[in-house]
């Protein structure tokens, strides 16, 4: 906390608050950090994806496939753009875009798909590169769960042409408010999403191209300078606490969280799986253990979107909506916490 007030403090003697050297130097550093050639500060994880996707010059009259098993912000994001999204459905061992349903979904007015690196697990990049590249579509990724998760050795975000990662307090990295990063190696396309942050201005009050407001503030960019130079060590404490889960519960009747072959799951969140989920939470809860759901409504079901997806069935989404369960998962969890957590859900199945 010390070097966060510290940080703070230096803002606060200094006389820029928007878009000033804090600002500068954590996209610097970020880009290091993931192996970008560039880093853009937003004002949030959604309007990352959202200029990620006008940068591209996606919008009127294109489909952008994605995950209906996302928070609605993926999908808010591409409404935004003014673009459609195409929901395909998961696989059941990553929770993430099925390759094959996002083919089936594929037609002339798609631009891009969007995959979801979900709970920190990457998702399946592999065959939807093979996708993008046959279709000539663009591959824009959702990192916003997944900071520092890899994929065949790279950092999530710069596999496709623009990573967007939301820095929400909750997230891996998180600034104290709303706060987002874009990434991309492609120079035109950097400088095309800083144009796009703050009204189409390279100068300053002279609009090149129509423009948003979403710029990232001193405060913020401070802070997460602070808390990047920590996140390897937070992720390892993620990895620890899974590790520890997964042991413990691997003779009981549960889905588990894995990493999969090639991939570094940087555990956002702990989701097990079970058709009992309501009565283990309900169990959790009487004693004191807070187990979420993420997410019990899937994007299609959603009542904003409801009536033009009516007829749209994505059956491995729908099971897992209705079976998954997140146990406590952060890096300021204690040992003895973990065991708690363990004991509970132990008893629940054993009676112990």
């Amino acid at each position: 906390m010390a070097k966060i007030d510290a940080a703070i403090q230096s803002v606060l003697d200094g006389h820029t608050y928007i878009l000033g050297e804090a600002v500068k130097q954590f996209e610097a550093e970020f880009a290091a950090y993931t192996g970008a050639k560039f880093a853009i500060g937003v004002a949030n994880g959604t309007d990352a994806l959202h200029l990620a996707l006008r940068a591209l010059g996606i919008g009127e009259g294109d489909e952008v496939i994605t995950t209906a098993h996302t928070a609605i912000a993926t999908v808010a994001a591409i409404e935004m753009s003014g673009a459609t999204p195409i929901f395909a459905d998961i696989t059941a061992d990553r929770y993430t875009l099925d390759p094959v349903d996002v083919a089936r979904k594929i037609t002339p007015r798609t631009k891009a798909i969007l995959p979801v690196h979900l709970y920190g697990h990457p998702a399946d990049l592999g065959p939807l590169l093979e996708l993008a590249a046959r279709h000539n579509l663009e591959i824009i990724e959702d990192c916003a769960q997944a900071h520092a998760a890899e994929w065949q050795g790279r950092q999530v975000g710069t596999i496709g042409k623009i990573g967007c990662f939301s820095l929400y307090p909750t997230k891996n990295l998180g600034a104290i408010g709303d706060a987002g990063i874009v990434i991309t190696s492609d120079e035109a396309v950097a400088d095309r999403l800083r144009l796009l942050r703050q009204y189409g201005w390279r100068d300053k009050q002279l609009s090149l191209i129509s423009g948003f407001n979403s710029r990232l503030d001193e405060l913020q960019a401070a802070i997460l300078r602070v808390k990047l130079r920590h996140l390897d060590e937070t992720t390892a404490r993620r990895r620890a606490i899974a590790k520890a889960y997964s042991e413990a519960f691997a003779d009981l009747p549960l889905t588990l969280p894995r990493d999969i072959d090639g991939c570094l799951n940087v555990y956002h969140l702990y989701v097990l799986r079970t058709p009992k989920r309501e009565d283990l939470k309900a169990h959790l809860a009487k004693q004191n253990i807070h187990a979420g759901i993420h997410y019990p409504i899937p994007c299609h079901r959603h009542p904003a979107l409801a009536d033009r997806c009516a007829d749209l069935r994505l059956p491995v989404t729908e099971q897992l909506a209705e079976q998954i369960l997140s146990l406590p998962m952060y890096p300021e969890l204690t040992d003895g916490q973990v065991e708690r957590v363990i004991r509970a859900v132990r008893s629940f199945y054993t009676g112990a």
